[in-house]
């Protein structure tokens, strides 16, 4: 594993961690997702990335059983959703500040611990999924003020932001804002200006959906003959190089690609080792950015 790191909650991190939204492909073979956790620590991982209602609980089981304190990694859970085993969804909106502390209490018996380093509100404010309906339509304001709340009782050590709008950021700075989770690529960068603005605050910027496609009519950044040509005269793959120009765009930016194959793993966890001179960089940055303004309900 590469040893460049980014900040992170005033800490420092690897910045390629793991997210473990695909331990939940591994219900059924919970010993392979055990494996797969402990090999991304053993490479390196010291920050991972989760929620509640991941595998409806099964990703913080696994965790749970997984990490050891001497094996010091930065567990980022979210909230603003909880799960819903045999919905249409796996998943269900809870964006009310009763059940965002709820949630809170759930990630801690999940994850087994008295605090949750890092907690990152979702808002469904922008991005591709779900937007919020009826007593979901929540101020955010109402919402910071149990997250704060939360973290001088101790229980939330940061707060961070997920699906936010630049506005909603501005708004949301003086409660102290340790990372940002937008939907973010090459071929999606709609929030640039909302980077610039992390990274001037020292705000780690950590794109979900970082090779775009993840629904139906998004882009895809292996999809692009100019990533595809670049993937061959590096002689990686496409899907590394548009994790590898993430890192190249920004300081800040932290990577938490998932993924349910050990194989997949290494190659992910590569990426901090493939270079981009600047004419390439330019190359890539001349890719067309379009939208990852995609509901679903």
């Amino acid at each position: 594993m590469t040893t460049p790191t980014a900040s992170l909650a005033e800490r420092a991190v690897h910045r390629i961690g793991y997210g473990a939204l695909q331990l939940e492909r591994l219900h059924d073979r919970r010993d392979r997702a055990v494996a797969l956790l402990r090999r991304a620590v053993e490479l390196g991982v010291d920050h991972v990335d989760t929620a509640q209602f991941y595998g409806s609980g099964f990703a913080n089981e696994v965790i749970r059983e997984v990490l050891r304190p001497e094996d010091d990694v930065l567990v980022v859970t979210k909230v603003g959703a909880d799960p819903a085993p045999g919905g249409r969804l796996p998943l269900r909106l809870a964006q009310r500040p009763e059940q965002l502390r709820a949630s809170v209490e759930d990630n801690l018996r999940g994850l087994g611990t008295d605090r949750l380093a890092v907690v990152n509100l979702r808002r469904l404010d922008t991005g591709p999924g779900l937007r919020p309906e009826g007593d979901q339509v929540v101020d955010l304001d109402d919402q910071l003020a149990v997250m704060t709340a939360l973290r001088d009782e101790g229980k939330i050590g940061a707060i961070g932001l997920s699906s936010v709008t630049l506005d909603g950021l501005r708004r949301a700075l003086p409660a102290g804002i340790a990372c940002v989770q937008n939907a973010y690529s090459l071929v999606s960068r709609a929030d640039e200006e909302m980077l610039r603005l992390c990274t001037a605050e020292g705000i780690a910027w950590v794109p979900f959906f970082p090779l775009g496609g993840s629904f139906p009519g998004l882009p895809k950044v292996t999809d692009e003959p100019v990533v595809r040509a670049v993937a061959r005269s590096l002689g990686v793959t496409p899907a590394q190089v548009g994790l590898a120009w993430l890192l190249h765009h920004a300081p800040n930016v932290l990577l938490i690609p998932g993924t349910a194959d050990a194989a997949h793993l290494e190659a992910n966890l590569a990426v901090g080792g493939i270079g981009l001179d600047a004419a390439t960089l330019a190359v890539l940055d001349g890719v067309e950015s379009r939208s990852s303004e995609v509901a679903i309900g």
